[in-house]
């Protein structure tokens, strides 16, 4: 008895479980303790009181005449009734409190663990209905523990076990227990009836609500993101649009002195993130895209998603980043595949046409490089190794070889 009562308890107290689900799963594990004894539940009342945690089981039968009961499940005779309240009378119906130790210390058994196993499937799907509605929402919690693949972490809101894999922490996150952790939530699962809650800080959605929190003017829908791209850790780009042309989007999202988007860059491990003006307008989306490179000239194929864009050569490395990150994210941000050639009057006098390297490189591979607008030696070496890797379609042995032979002309000049 004293056990059912403490889950009751707990049951009353569980933070997760609203009262009318409380009442009815009560109800549900007393009344089957009940059939269990008597057949039926039909005669039987169960009230249960959620705010003092306990509950009372009333057995309810008609009074009728010494010798006449039929039904001893819904009968009751007049001597029996007197017993349990002298002031009954034939016809009345006699209310008898039964007991919870009268169903026998085996039946208790059964049912608290009937109880527990309730309060506990109740528990796993509170939760998962509490964060499958707040996916993408941010939550803040500590490090519980720090295992090889992921980290677990507690909700400071709720408690919950959230789980972080390493694949969604940035690059540079680095956590002890007991740390402070801020992420979204990325996804809401059940693994073998078990809620499983997947914290991001990789996800594009977390800067925008890092974005969202630094700069009124977006939470108002004054301010409106229109697309976000990041390489996380390293590079970020953000595209905003006003609904009002009195504000200045890009400017009300950095910031006076880049007020705003300081805290954003720390917290995300000193990524470094480009605002832009959206349009509709391509070439200028792309050009806006490729910022800070300034670009002198843009031709486009829509039908296969594909622009060139011609700089100077001081701004090629510019539009390309480090190890191709500029480049990569202004693809992601407007759909089209980007591809940067030099301007052609900025051809250095000391440069050495592909032609000249035929002894050298097989014929196929200079065509391969000038159907990408390199003709010379310097608009190759120019370009990265992956980045020609991607354009042409060589394999990487090959480009590192032609590199090899380009740079080794120059050299030897020197």
């Amino acid at each position: 008895m004293v056990n059912l009562v403490d889950v009751f308890s707990d049951f009353k107290t569980g933070k997760n479980i609203d009262r009318p689900t409380m009442v009815r799963v009560l109800e549900d594990v007393f009344r089957t303790l009940i059939k269990k004894k008597y057949g039926t539940d039909d005669n039987f009342d169960v009230i249960v009181n959620t705010n003092k945690g306990d509950l009372e089981i009333w057995r309810v039968r008609e009074v009728v005449p010494d010798g006449e009961v039929t039904n001893e499940l819904a009968q009751v005779s007049v001597t029996e009734a007197h017993a349990i309240d002298e002031s009954i009378d034939i016809g009345d119906e006699c209310y008898e409190q039964l007991s919870i130790e009268d169903f026998g210390r085996r039946a208790i058994m059964a049912a608290r663990q009937t109880l527990v196993s309730r309060i506990m499937e109740l528990e796993k799907d509170e939760i998962y209905r509490k964060y499958s509605e707040h996916v993408g929402a941010v939550v803040v919690g500590e490090v519980n523990q720090i295992m090889k693949k992921e980290i677990l972490v507690l909700d400071d809101e709720t408690g919950n076990e959230i789980v972080l894999p390493r694949t969604e922490m940035i690059k540079g996150d680095y956590y002890r227990k007991g740390d402070v952790v801020k992420g979204i939530i990325k996804k809401v699962e059940m693994n073998n009836n078990v809620p499983f809650i997947m914290l991001s800080r990789t996800d594009p959605g977390f800067l925008a609500k890092l974005l969202e929190a630094e700069v009124p003017e977006i939470e108002d829908g004054v301010i409106e993101i229109k697309n976000i791209v990041r390489l996380p850790g390293e590079r970020a780009k953000v595209a905003v649009e006003s609904h009002d042309e009195r504000i200045d989007p890009v400017g009300a999202c950095v910031g006076m002195k880049g007020s705003r988007i300081h805290g954003i860059v720390r917290e995300l491990r000193n990524e470094n993130i480009d605002i832009i003006n959206y349009t509709t307008n391509i070439p200028l989306y792309i050009q806006r895209s490729l910022t800070p490179a300034k670009i002198s000239n843009i031709e486009l194929d829509n039908e296969r998603k594909r622009a060139a864009v011609y700089l100077d050569a001081d701004q090629v490395s510019l539009a390309i980043g480090k190890a191709g990150s500029n480049i990569k994210l202004a693809t992601k941000l407007t759909g089209f595949e980007i591809d940067v050639y030099r301007n052609q009057a900025e051809y250095e006098i000391d440069d050495v046409d592909l032609e000249e390297f035929s002894d050298e490189m097989e014929p196929w591979v200079i065509e391969a490089l000038k159907n990408i607008g390199c003709d010379t030696a310097r608009q190759v070496l120019e370009l990265s190794a992956e980045e020609l890797i991607r354009r042409t379609d060589l394999e990487e042995e090959t480009v590192r070889d032609v590199l090899k032979i380009l740079a080794a002309e120059f050299e030897e000049e020197k």
